[in-house]
């Protein structure tokens, strides 16, 4: 898949998420001349695409002239309200605002930006990095099949892409694959550090749990088999596996503390979008 766009993309902030999403427009062959990006702290990789074509902090008014067919809106939710009123002059019927920031609602966004915004609320998370991402998505009711077709392509260039009409369930996606990927790597320290207690050496344990964890995840990405099956085909009854799913799977387990622990998450989400 390979980008031919003739009007341009704007990246409103350049950050980890940002950057990942607009390496990969890059990587998928999309010309830095098509790129306006807003961010007075851009990193110097960022800066130095300035010499290829890219527009760097340029004017709200001459980014508004060139017409853009996408601005994506890659800042914490706390900045909303700063910095969102300033790009109204770029909310045009051609336009759509993609935002990937936490919590911030679409009627945050027409209240920040105007009734007339054609918005489409995100959440991807890390793994975008390496292109191995996954993000959900929810339109406004103002925006066009080619928009929709548009933020889908963009949004794949970093990983799977799924849609949903109901923006409620945005934030249990928060909960469940926004932040998700740091609950993993929050079970390879602790895998780690269980090793540790065992006797391993740190430095085995974590090379351990890091390689057990991103091979299983990776098996994952491979297999079509269900997770319950694949999980089953390591578990020989009376064995190893068995005793310690006992205590994984019982009661006060591993199921009831990630609950706990999504809901957290959700309730969290809602509140930044008060």
């Amino acid at each position: 898949m390979t980008f031919s766009l003739e009007r341009p993309l704007v990246l409103v902030g350049a950050g980890k998420m940002g950057s990942a999403l607009l390496s990969g427009w890059l990587a998928k062959g999309l010309s830095p001349e098509l790129v306006c990006v807003r961010d007075p702290a851009a990193p110097d990789e960022i800066a130095a695409l300035e010499a290829r074509g890219l527009s760097l902090n340029a004017s709200v008014q001459d980014i508004a002239l060139r017409n853009p067919a996408l601005v994506l809106l890659a800042i914490k939710p706390q900045a909303m309200a700063n910095v969102l009123p300033e790009l109204a002059p770029m909310v045009q019927p051609e336009t759509v605002f993609l935002s990937i920031a936490a919590g911030t609602g679409l009627h945050r966004l027409k209240e920040l930006l105007g009734p007339d915004v054609h918005a489409i609320r995100a959440m991807p998370n890390t793994p975008a990095s390496i292109g191995r991402g996954i993000t959900v998505a929810c339109p406004n009711d103002r925006v066009t099949p080619e928009q929709r077709e548009l933020a889908d392509k963009l949004l794949a260039a970093a990983g799977e892409v799924g849609w949903v009409d109901s923006e409620a369930l945005i934030d249990a996606v928060t909960a469940v694959s926004g932040s998700g990927p740091a609950y993993v790597f929050y079970l390879v320290e602790c895998l780690a550090a269980a090793g540790e207690a065992l006797g391993l050496e740190a430095g085995l344990a974590m090379k351990l749990a890091r390689e057990t964890v991103s091979g299983a995840g990776e098996m994952l990405h491979q297999l079509e088999e269900p997770a319950s099956e694949l999980r089953a085909n390591v578990t020989s009854p009376g064995g190893t596996t068995a005793a310690a799913l006992d205590v994984l799977m019982g009661e006060g387990g591993l199921s009831p503390l990630m609950r706990r622990t999504a809901l957290a998450a959700r309730d969290r989400a809602r509140e930044l979008g008060k």
